[in-house]
């Protein structure tokens, strides 16, 4: 693979991510109130029409800062031209596929993905939150899973209630981070799609990365583990979860994020945090650069 197909892209909306070696900077912070968290869908296509314009021919890694970003995942596996059918491999702590009736957000982008024609399949892996448990079953879109386009893979999370409803097929449930690990480097055995990865980092222990929402238990050696059996080729990788913090201008928009509850930053820690998440940040490059070459 050439050097332009490896050159990371940075969107540059809330200036989190750290220096990446021969590095693409957009700089987007004007974007940041209309964006941030979740927008309408004609905002989203005013800013897949600006991607589309501003991106080069090839690239590599897209890093989109917070957490907070992760619907523009959307977009960006859109815009891939078409051809043979992808898998898409996004590793969260969250479904991301979660009921919103104000267009798209941050947690609600997975079923939009599941919808494209060029989609054959979304695997969403390392989820600990309650958003699959029971309690808020019914804030789950069902027609992905229904359907066989979106599978969850989930550590300690009790979703008997997706049985009783027929979707057993969608939920893989295990007990440590290592059994889910090797039960999806298995099933990538007989895979022949290639793959496009979203990497969320609140997947991850918070020992790894740091992040400004509630995390998973995932291990820098999982992560890798997964990214190394994606070897039937990578059509194209995000990377978010960056710590960041924004004061919303909307009063809808600072509503919604309270009632997500995310976590404060701590200002006595954020430098280390940092440097945590962008010595991560390199690693992960260079790991999903070596499946892609």
């Amino acid at each position: 693979m050439n050097n332009l197909a490896n050159r990371p892209v940075v969107l540059d909306i809330d200036r989190s991510v750290g220096p990446l070696p021969d590095r693409l900077v957009l700089p987007l912070e004007h974007w940041q109130e209309s964006i941030r968290f979740g927008c309408s869908l004609p905002t989203m296509r005013r800013f897949r029409a600006m991607l589309d314009e501003l991106l080069p021919a090839e690239y590599g890694t897209v890093f989109m800062g917070s957490g907070d970003f992760h619907h523009l995942s959307w977009p960006l596996i859109a815009r891939l031209q078409p051809g043979t059918p992808m898998q898409v491999v996004v590793l969260d702590n969250h479904p991301d596929n979660m009921r919103f009736p104000f267009g798209v957000h941050c947690g609600s982008w997975v079923r939009r993905v599941a919808m494209l024609p060029t989609v054959s399949h979304v695997h969403v892996l390392g989820i600990t939150s309650a958003d699959i448990g029971g309690g808020h079953a019914w804030e789950n879109y069902l027609t992905p899973l229904l359907r066989g386009k979106l599978t969850y893979w989930n550590m300690g999370v009790d979703t008997r209630w997706a049985r009783r409803l027929g979707l057993a097929h969608a939920f893989r449930g295990f007990d440590t981070p290592e059994a889910m690990v090797d039960a999806f480097v298995e099933s990538q055995r007989t895979q022949t799609a290639p793959s496009y990865l979203s990497i969320d980092k609140d997947a991850f222990a918070p020992e790894v990365a740091h992040t400004n929402w509630d995390q998973g238990r995932l291990l820098t050696n999982h992560a890798l583990a997964m990214i190394d059996s994606l070897r039937n080729g990578m059509v194209g990788s995000d990377i978010n979860g960056e710590v960041s913090h924004y004061r919303y201008q909307s009063w809808w928009k600072r509503r919604l994020s309270a009632m997500d509850e995310q976590p404060e930053i701590d200002p006595a820690q954020l430098a280390g945090w940092q440097a945590q998440q962008h010595a991560l940040n390199l690693q992960l490059l260079s790991a999903i650069a070596a499946a892609a070459g």
